[in-house]
């Protein structure tokens, strides 16, 4: 990954811009990064990887529709074999 300062990449977008094409870019300020310039194909990438991760909540913060698919969930039959081991 390359670093580069916000005022040289500021000062040289074009240059800049075909380089994420093959490589990410982190944009520093100050010393510090502050940002990152990637590719579009990068970008879907991580959008899908995004897409994937999980997310917990605490009850309270469950979303509606996620409580209502809870409380209407059925097993499948397959499994009542499993309701029978918790009632014994």
């Amino acid at each position: 990954m390359i670093e580069v300062a916000s005022a040289e990449f500021a000062k040289n977008f074009g240059r800049y811009k075909e380089l994420a094409q093959r490589e990410t870019l982190a944009i520093t300020s100050h010393g510090r990064k502050s940002g990152y310039f990637l590719s579009e194909h990068e970008y879907a990438e991580y959008q899908k990887l995004k897409a994937l991760s999980r997310r917990a909540y605490h009850i309270s913060e469950l979303p509606e529709a996620t409580l209502k698919a809870m409380a209407t969930a059925q097993m499948n039959p397959a499994h009542n074999h499993l309701n029978d081991l918790m009632n014994n």
